[in-house]
């Protein structure tokens, strides 16, 4: 038989830091050991990281499993708080307010969405929200958490959840991890990047100290810098400002104040939007905003005007271009993190996309020759996570009757990809959502957000109409009375944090 296991690769370079660089040694440590490749990250403690307060979705909760990491250990060292979603506030009009949650909205019933019986109710005046029917919903607005139980029979089956943490500390402890399997640090600036004349391949780093790094693969973690894809290998941007206009964000911590929520909250504002993210420690602030409508100053002003609490410091500017980069992998060099593209963090999907750059090199994971079959399909499946939560995005801004802004006008009239007109065509056609190819954001996402900002169905689903209404509303009555007994029964937020993983360091 003719031998199929070829050279393996025996050195990886990872070039930067921050939550990309550390969550893809993690990984690749707790893949490869020392005596089968030899894992170097090198990084610069002058070079800052975009590290704000970072919220997330439940893929995240995957990632640390795969990593063995316990939980509780984990909050602990990142002052992590729980998520069960995301409030949004004044995106479909001004004074609007809806809540997506993760998980799913009612009980579906005879193989048909759940959704459509709410819609088939609200036609006849049925007063209750779609929120009302999410037990995620239901705890999030009423300041509650619990984890989820095995019995499907309860209410808190259904609830799912992620975190809200510390992005430099989750670094940190990632660090700490990877060290222990053997990945080494090195400290340093990259000065120069040598290449293989012939074949193009990055062959090694020369460091601001003189130092020498080779490697056979190299991953660039290096943010927006993109030093190895973009500078080095020439690989192009796919520029998508025309669709999601923001090119810039302040971001600052406050104290904490009020409550401890057990969600995110986005609040549309003149040309932008802010975040408001809880951890144990502190809130995260940031706003994201278009300066083609607004100025820095009174975006700055507008951030600390409707802070909750004291500011703990001033906002630190970032600038951005909302893209991809043509590929991901070339050659020897893949990019993971802010140097393959950004996507602004409207629906907590910056982690999730790291996640999705390791999961697919590890799943695609090459032998010394770096075949371009595996390259071809590695930029294949990451092109389109890119493109699905761009237009995800995209409806958010889209799908908006707001008219008080210039900014506001440009997006309710701009023209969007056909991927998403055609989603949003087939809702309007009876609701109906499908989730495409290993899609990120399922049906009840989506439905959630259309419904949220006031994108209602033409014509309803015709098999629901032929129920008796009563019938259905007696269903949906008892979900109801369902999801607030048990919401009520849960302990606080505060309450399970300070029960359950209380941070070291508060």
């Amino acid at each position: 038989m003719e031998k199929i296991f070829k050279e393996t690769i025996k050195s990886i370079v990872i070039v930067g830091g921050g939550s990309a660089g550390w969550m893809t040694a993690a990984a690749l440590s707790r893949m490869l050991s020392p005596s089968q490749a030899r894992i170097t990250l090198v990084e610069s403690e002058d070079i800052g990281t975009v590290g704000v307060g970072e919220a997330t979705i439940p893929d995240i909760i995957n990632f640390n499993a795969m990593l063995g990491i316990p939980e509780d250990e984990f909050m602990k060292a990142t002052n992590a708080t729980f998520k069960l979603g995301i409030q949004f506030n004044d995106w479909g009009k001004l004074g609007d307010s809806y809540f997506h949650p993760f998980g799913v909205h009612g009980v579906d019933m005879n193989g048909i969405d759940f959704h459509q019986y709410w819609l088939y109710l609200k036609e006849a005046g049925d007063l209750s929200n779609l929120d009302d029917y999410s037990i995620n919903t239901v705890a999030a607005l009423n300041n509650k958490f619990s984890l989820p139980v095995t019995d499907r029979r309860s209410p808190l089956s259904y609830l799912r959840f992620a975190y809200h943490f510390d992005a430099t500390r989750y670094a940190a402890f990632l660090r700490k991890y990877a060290e222990k399997r053997g990945v080494t640090r090195i400290e340093g600036k990259v000065s120069e990047i040598h290449q293989n004349q012939e074949s193009g391949h990055i062959t090694s780093l020369t460091l601001d100290r003189g130092e020498t790094v080779d490697g056979q693969l190299f991953i660039d973690c290096t943010g927006f810098r993109s030093l190895l894809m973009s500078k080095t290998m020439g690989v192009g941007f796919n520029d998508w400002s025309k669709w999601l206009p923001c090119n810039s964000a302040l971001a600052v911590p406050s104290a904490p104040s009020g409550p401890l929520t057990p969600y995110t909250c986005s609040t549309a504002k003149k040309a932008g939007w802010q975040w408001r993210i809880p951890t144990q420690q502190r809130i995260g602030n940031g706003h994201i905003y278009c300066s083609d409508y607004i100025s820095d100053d009174e975006a700055s002003s507008s951030l600390l005007n409707d802070l909750d609490g004291e500011a703990l410091g001033d906002p630190r500017q970032l600038r951005f271009t909302t893209g991809c980069l043509n590929k991901f992998w070339e050659k020897n060099c893949i990019a993971i993190g802010l140097s393959a593209g950004f996507l602004e963090p409207l629906e907590s999907t910056s982690l999730y996309l790291i996640q999705m750059g390791i999961s697919r090199l590890i799943s695609l994971f090459p032998d010394a020759s770096l075949s371009s079959v595996i390259q071809d399909e590695y930029n294949r499946q990451m092109r389109q996570q890119f493109d699905q939560v761009r237009d995800f995005i995209i409806l958010h801004y889209k799908a908006t009757e707001r008219d008080d802004s210039e900014f506001w006008n440009y997006c309710r009239t701009m023209s969007i990809p056909d991927s998403l007109e055609q989603k949003i065509a087939l809702f309007k056609q009876g609701g109906r959502v499908f989730r495409y190819e290993d899609e990120l954001f399922s049906k009840p996402s989506w439905i959630a957000v259309m419904t949220g900002q006031n994108i209602t169905p033409d014509i309803g689903d015709p098999i629901v109409g032929t129920l008796p209404r009563e019938q259905v509303a007696h269903s949906l009555r008892s979900m109801l009375a369902g999801f607030g007994a048990a919401a009520e029964k849960m302990p606080t937020h505060a309450e399970f944090i300070n029960r359950y993983c209380r941070a070291t360091n508060v």
